[in-house]
């Protein structure tokens, strides 16, 4: 087992343990992030509320859509069998736009909630970083089943997911520079159709190079594996140790039946010599 203080050398895979990584890294971001469904769930109830304010002029009834299609996209994904974690984590966000845009009277208050969640994202992205701690390494370690391990074991993953943590903050701040002037300055529309361009594209961008950078990482270290290896290499110890236990505790009751049976032997052993032996005269 690899001592949790030493890093670990896992270079020198080969082709097969290069797709290998290079698929699960795949299939964690896409369980991560939500895959292309998710990016489309996140954006299509701002489309809707924009179309529905542009043409209506009407908060409520954009407001109330918007909030109702996230709602059936998410019990959608219920029907599907899909996590919950997938399945609401767009309506809670919908839900706030649309009740703090209907409280406010403002339509550009649909999007606010949405914007400080990105900024907020952006910056713990890059302060986690800048204190070792990338945000990305926190989220996708379990996914990966290394937990913390790349923090003192693999510092090549350490900073694949420092430089992915970074440009998810750096593309967040870039969105932000874009949004929070036209909240201020502009108009609900515009607003509306900046935000929905600006959707999908940042996000398969921070993705792409996510998968980048992971892909070219050393693979992650399953400490689940290794404390399953470590269990059952301690239930092996605890019964080779009972077997020779046990093997001992015979060995204790049998060593006196032996001698006994040993001096026995010798006794009538002798006792079978002098009968045997001719008489004196």
């Amino acid at each position: 087992m690899t001592s949790l203080d030493k890093p670990t050398d896992q270079r020198g895979q080969g082709a097969g343990g290069d797709a290998e990584a290079r698929s699960a890294t795949e299939a964690a971001l896409f369980e991560a992030f939500g895959g292309v469904r998710g990016m489309v769930e996140t954006t299509v109830p701002g489309l809707v509320f924009v179309a529905i304010y542009t043409v209506k002029r009407d908060i409520h009834i954009a407001a109330i859509a918007a909030l109702g299609l996230s709602v059936a996209l998410g019990i959608a994904r219920l029907v599907g069998k899909d996590t919950l974690k997938h399945a609401f984590s767009g309506v809670f966000g919908v839900a706030f736009g649309a009740v703090f845009a209907m409280m406010s009277g403002d339509a550009k208050n649909f999007y606010l909630p949405g914007m400080l969640y990105s900024l907020g994202l952006a910056v713990a992205y890059i302060v986690t970083s800048l204190f070792g701690y990338p945000l990305l390494g926190l989220i996708l370690g379990p996914v990966f089943k290394e937990n913390l391990s790349w923090r003192t074991r693999n510092p090549g993953r350490k900073a694949a997911y420092t430089k992915a943590s970074w440009a998810w903050g750096l593309i967040l701040l870039a969105k932000s520079a874009i949004l929070f002037p036209l909240y201020w300055w502009g108009d609900a529309t515009q607003l509306g159709w900046v935000k929905v361009a600006l959707g999908i594209p940042p996000m398969l961008l921070s993705v792409y190079l996510t998968w980048i950078f992971l892909a070219k990482a050393p693979p992650p270290i399953d400490v689940f594996a290794e404390m399953e290896a470590a269990e059952a290499a301690e239930r092996e110890k605890a019964a080779a140790d009972k077997a020779a236990d046990k093997a001992a505790d015979v060995a204790k009751v049998a060593e006196p039946l032996l001698a006994e049976w040993a001096d026995r032997a010798v006794d009538e052993a002798g006792a079978t010599a002098d009968r045997a032996a001719p008489p004196r005269h």
